[in-house]
């Protein structure tokens, strides 16, 4: 009878073995999930054959950074024409190839006049980006342009932005509930909160509602920030986690909108227990992380993807921060409470499981590698890495988002961790999702160019 091959030295038990507790209960849900593990832990053992190494001392894999460098230049250039489904995502398509480029240590300034000549067409003259040309504004494919016109950086992208008709749109976006649609007659969610609370903190829009903001201006509110940390608080689910809107199932990617939106909008410290239950909050975000795995899972009863690296491993500095309190006098990172969860479990799912040979990061093994996942996966493992924590020091002192723009971050030691220094990424600021000062290039530039109202 042949044996199993033994894991690689230096892995815990807890990543080489299924769980010992499972679900008597047999469903799709479960098989799912026993196969999904099965196929974790190959790689987690270090024994799929696709796996070359180096190996460390902890039996984790480098980061094949050249690798993925050369995925996401290629990202950026002609796509075959089945992709013509992505048309209405060609603003994201920059970003997360430019903002896993960023990460992995490259310059996205090089490719300025690129950016400028795809996102300028996108513009419409009512206010916002559409996601492709002709294409109709949309809150998320203009977040995610801004963000490409932040990480290319200079006046020429920051001017490029019709602030003026942007902030003329956000008002008519801008709903009686104190959220936001997405688009005008469109749905009303927390994606639409986190983007538009991104779009005015890094553009420096008016908070005064525009004349036009009808439905606004009706509800009484008089600020597009009215409302909303109102509006978000009513998306908590009876489980703890936060949903897109009132009333349906939580969800891990609008955890970390909402979470970042009040953090946008306020210190975590005050803003989040005001309009979260923290303590059920913290047990659903605790639930997402799997072993054997080590990674996220989006939802209750769903399967580990390695996007939720990003989209639940980035409320974990928020609430961090919410539970520290306020920052040292000194400008020293705080006295923690400690991690609130597992980044060797992660680091290991990220660095074991989502590499690809051919470059670029995947969903889990099993699947294709693709830019978003490359993106968020690498986000992940940034934040993973470092430790994010606010000081009394803003770049925007004295405007209502000073909280958000007094951020910084700093490396967890090599010694504490699984994987080695040469495979440690860029820090990422934890509200805006790019490198610390894109953002704070942007917002200096903007209040230094002001629209008048």
């Amino acid at each position: 009878m042949a044996t199993q091959p033994e894991p690689r030295p230096g892995i815990p038990s807890l990543f080489t073995q299924p769980p010992p507790i499972r679900d008597p209960l047999v469903t799709e849900t479960t098989r799912l999930q026993e196969a999904t593990v099965e196929k974790c832990l190959t790689f987690l053992k270090g024994l799929h054959p696709s796996q070359t190494g180096p190996f460390n001392d902890t039996g984790v894999p480098a980061l094949h950074r050249e690798d993925h460098v050369t995925y996401l230049y290629e990202s950026l250039e002609d796509y075959p024409a089945g992709f013509v489904a992505m048309d209405a995502s060609r603003p994201w398509m920059v970003y997360w190839a430019l903002a896993g480029l960023a990460l992995l240590g490259e310059d996205p300034t090089h490719f300025r006049e690129r950016v400028l000549g795809t996102l300028r067409p996108m513009q419409n003259a009512t206010g916002g980006f559409g996601g492709g040309h002709g294409q109709t504004s949309h809150l998320a494919s203009s977040y995610a342009a801004v963000l490409a016109l932040a990480m290319v950086g200079g006046a020429e992208a920051f001017a490029l932005v019709d602030r003026d008709a942007m902030w003329r749109w956000l008002g008519r976006l801008k709903q009686a509930d104190g959220g936001f649609s997405v688009t005008e007659g469109g749905e009303e969610d927390v994606r639409g909160a986190y983007c538009a609370s991104t779009i005015i903190a890094l553009l420096d829009i008016p908070l005064v509602l525009p004349p036009d903001a009808t439905k606004a201006r009706e509800a009484g509110f008089e600020t597009l920030t009215d409302g909303l940390a109102e509006y978000l608080s009513r998306c908590q689910s009876f489980e703890g986690g936060i949903s897109g809107s009132p009333g349906v199932e939580a969800h891990g990617a609008y955890a970390f909108c909402a979470l970042a939106c009040l953090s946008i909008l306020g210190a975590p410290e005050e803003i989040i227990p005001k309009h979260m239950n923290l303590p059920l909050l913290l047990s659903w975000l605790s639930a997402r992380q799997y072993a054997p795995e080590g990674g996220f899972s989006g939802r209750t009863n769903k399967l580990v993807d390695g996007c939720y690296s990003h989209w639940v491993g980035g409320c974990w500095p928020l609430l961090q921060s919410a539970l520290d309190g306020k920052p040292q006098p000194s400008g020293a990172p705080p006295e923690t409470v400690g991690s609130l969860f597992s980044r060797d479990g992660l680091d290991r799912y990220i660095l074991g499981c989502c590499q690809t040979p051919m470059g670029g990061l995947r969903d889990k093994p099993g699947k294709s590698a693709d830019s978003y996942h490359t993106c968020y996966v690498l986000t992940g493992l940034s934040a993973t890495q470092h430790h994010h924590y606010r000081t009394n020091a803003s770049i925007s002192p004295d405007s209502p988002f000073a909280s958000a723009f007094s951020w910084q971050a700093s490396p967890v030691a090599v010694e504490e961790s699984v994987y080695e220094s040469a495979d440690r990424l860029v820090a990422f600021h934890p509200l805006f999702v790019i490198p610390h000062q894109a953002a704070a290039n942007m917002r200096i530039w903007c209040e230094s160019n002001p629209i008048h109202v």
